[in-house]
């Protein structure tokens, strides 16, 4: 903006002081400005970084298709790509609501706007020799002249804080059109990737094993339970000769990992919507997600039950048991001996595409994560609560 003169002509003058709030709305704020520190990322640059980081995590998908550690690796990435996308489901949410902010903003202000940008294209098409004058003489002239040098660093500021605004909302609008795209190329990649894990858990023989075949015990039990704390009580009490615990289970508590990717829907003892009581805790997830062991374990029963979809039974240490029920695909056999980390499954559903990804993060809460992941811990015959257990939901 070119720098406004002292004195100006009457007019201009007047058309400026008839919407002071333009200039002194502005004024303590562009002063405090001036001599404060830098401004705190913006959501759209927020955004972008995320967008970054899931660029990264496609990268790396694409690299982790071969290689001798192949089930890590693709679980590795696997993951980093989820995180990259709860990270950019984040970002645009948030983008998303400084646009309508900014929008609103400016909305109105536009009639004061209208009126302040008037008055300046009025005041720089002036001729030099007419901002001498004032209708009301040349005391009036110096006296308007002396107040407007006053209000021209305000006006300096609301214009910048124009430009600023209206630049984040370019970049927002940006960062939406280019990540459908982006969303697009991460959607081909991460089935890629699932496909080729589940095809290496399929060719894995190495893995050491506490048993060879199901007992004919748990075939008959999972016919004649009737409830998933049946099933689990039944195993509970099978004898399987697993060894001591591979590592102290217990002293870990409060310090594991969750399973998969996802917020806390219901806590133990929670009613759900028809009133039931479950003493486990119920994730919601993406579709799709990777499932994996917090701790090493032994899988004791993986497969269908009940209503319960796909279910696995891990056994962490000898008197625990650790159940996940919901999955949609399944890894591994009964008896396989698993490390922390290891993929047991994925969630079921299907992926949204770009458009759906897009429309879920503006509208927020949880309306990407369709699937739900049941945990129990139980020692012995008897559930505890599994909170306790798990980094991410310890109270604070």
């Amino acid at each position: 903006m070119r720098p406004i003169g002292p004195c100006l002509r009457g007019v201009a003058v007047a058309a400026l002081l008839a919407c002071p709030g333009a200039a002194q709305d502005r004024a303590a704020l562009g002063a405090a400005e001036r001599g404060a520190p830098p401004r705190p990322v913006t959501a759209a640059q927020t955004a972008v970084s995320a967008a970054e980081e899931l660029r990264a995590a496609i990268a790396a998908l694409r690299r982790a298709g071969t290689g001798r550690e192949q089930v890590a690796a693709l679980s590795q990435t696997i993951r980093a790509y989820e995180a990259g996308l709860a990270s950019l489901r984040d970002g645009l949410r948030r983008a998303a609501l400084r646009e309508a902010g900014i929008t609103a903003e400016l909305n109105a202000r536009r009639e004061r706007l209208s009126r302040l940008l008037g008055a300046m294209m009025a005041m720089q098409s002036s001729p030099a020799p007419l901002t001498l004058l004032h209708p009301q003489g040349p005391e009036a002239a110096v006296r308007a002249g002396m107040i407007l040098s006053d209000v021209t660093p305000a006006l300096q500021d609301e214009a910048s804080l124009l430009a600023r605004d209206l630049q984040e909302v370019a970049q927002i609008r940006a960062l939406h059109e280019g990540a459908e795209a982006l969303l697009a190329s991460g959607l081909t990649a991460a089935q890629e990737a699932r496909t080729a894990l589940s095809q290496a858990m399929q060719d894995r023989s190495a893995l050491p094993r506490r048993f060879l075949e199901d007992p004919e015990e748990l075939q008959a039990l999972l016919t004649s339970a009737d409830t998933l704390d049946a099933f689990t009580t039944g195993i509970a009490v099978m004898e399987q000769d697993i060894g001591p615990p591979m590592e102290d289970f217990e002293g870990a508590r409060g310090t594991l990992p969750l399973p998969v990717l996802g917020t806390v829907l219901r806590r133990p003892g929670e009613a759900d919507a028809a009133g039931i009581r479950r003493p486990g805790l119920l994730l919601a997830t993406r579709p799709a997600a990777l499932v994996t062991t917090p701790w090493p374990a032994t899988i004791r029963y993986r497969g269908p039950l009940l209503d319960y979809g796909n279910v696995m039974i891990l056994e962490p240490a000898k008197g625990y048991l650790l159940v996940l029920a919901g999955l949609g695909t399944v890894y591994g056999s009964t008896g396989d001996v698993l490390e922390a980390g290891a993929p047991v499954g994925l969630m079921g559903g299907v992926e949204p595409g770009g458009q759906e990804f897009l429309a879920a993060a503006q509208e927020g809460g949880g309306a990407d994560r369709t699937e739900t992941l049941y945990i129990e811990i139980r020692q012995g015959k008897a559930p505890v609560d599994p909170a306790a257990w798990f980094t991410e939901t310890k109270d604070d």
